[in-house]
């Protein structure tokens, strides 16, 4: 998948870069790093404030000011808490930005269609880069979390990409109540997980008395099934949509599955993760066509589900996404 196999590009060669007026950086004895930043005005709003990520941990006495995001999911989170001012720069989108962020989505820079160059990073002159997939950060692309902080640059990864064994929507409200935090908009994001919540809840009540549906994520491949795993968001979206996910006991929240076990496994219903080149249209023809797959279920029945592939990981979409996809899954039984 190209979002997760970026390009090849030129390992950056590491540059000092001068540190904004409004922000600096320096070391504490526990190797955490302290950004600071207008201390007064920052003081009333929580700060500051140290938060662990990743196996990074940093304290920031202010929220970060100048921030490129790279990956749509953490695009949208920072647009959902109303931080467009605070971007100078965004990167790598899967599909279309939701409606009601396109306005500000329009407003920032796009400074690369994939993933951008350490050089242009460094160009937006940020204080902080918040990625979405582990890519992000590729050591031997220049992008790496210690190259950004040698630069005087914070970072988070967003956690599903580091986290595991734990309940992923649990992990969403953190995610969302860390990257608020960090923004001081705290408020925002209670505001959202709140409602999230409530909307989960709701999708829940719905589906209270209905039996699972086996369902076998298609993300792509040919020679083998790139398919959700039983880690990420994807799979507990599945459960919460009244499905069963036949790779849950992938270990992983993507991965690589036989054909021989699509098969063997049955499912009900085929979830296409709708995304880039490749048309739905093409990836149904894809499997209605190979003879291998002619007795799943799934096929015989001609019945696929759709999703965005930005519906499907660890942003503010997951809690309307459960809803949408529990209507595929049990059409009728989940009107209100």
């Amino acid at each position: 998948m190209s979002r997760r196999t970026p390009a090849l590009i030129a390992a950056a060669v590491l540059l000092p870069l001068a540190l904004t007026a409004c922000s600096s950086s320096s070391s504490s004895s526990d190797g955490a790093t302290t950004a600071t930043g207008d201390k007064a005005a920052a003081k009333s709003d929580g700060f500051p404030y140290t938060v662990k990520n990743c196996g990074v941990t940093t304290t920031f006495e202010a929220p970060p000011k100048r921030v490129v995001t790279m990956n749509q999911h953490v695009t949208e989170i920072m647009l959902e808490l109303g931080l467009k001012k605070s971007l100078v720069g965004t990167a790598y989108l899967d599909d279309q930005v939701l409606p009601e962020y396109a306005e500000d989505y329009a407003s920032v820079p796009v400074i690369a269609k994939e993933y951008p160059s350490y050089e242009q990073v460094l160009a937006t002159d940020p204080d902080f880069v918040y990625g979405g997939y582990g890519s992000a950060f590729t050591a031997g692309d220049g992008r790496s979390r210690e190259a950004l902080r040698k630069s005087g640059i914070e970072s988070r990864l967003n956690t599903e990409s580091c986290t595991k064994g734990d309940q992923p929507m649990d992990t969403l409200y953190e995610e969302i109540r860390e990257v608020g935090r960090t923004f001081g908009v705290t408020d925002r994001a209670e505001a959202w997980i709140k409602q999230a919540k409530a909307d989960n809840a709701a999708t829940a009540k719905k589906l209270a008395d209905l039996k699972p549906v086996p369902v076998f994520v298609y993300d792509s491949g040919d020679k083998t099934a790139f398919t959700a795993g039983g880690e990420g968001i994807g799979n507990e979206l599945i459960e919460r949509a009244g499905g069963t996910n036949v790779f849950a006991d992938l270990d992983k929240p993507f991965g690589d599955a036989s054909w021989e076990n699509v098969v063997a496994r049955k499912p009900e219903v085929i979830v296409i993760y709708d995304y880039g080149a490749t048309t739905v249209e093409q990836k149904k023809k894809r499997l209605l066509t190979d003879p291998a797959l002619a007795d799943v279920p799934a096929i015989k029945n001609k019945r696929f589900a759709v999703m965005p592939l930005s519906d499907a990981v660890l942003g503010v979409r997951v809690p309307a996404a459960v809803d949408k996809l529990a209507a595929q899954l049990h059409p009728g039984a989940t009107t209100p």
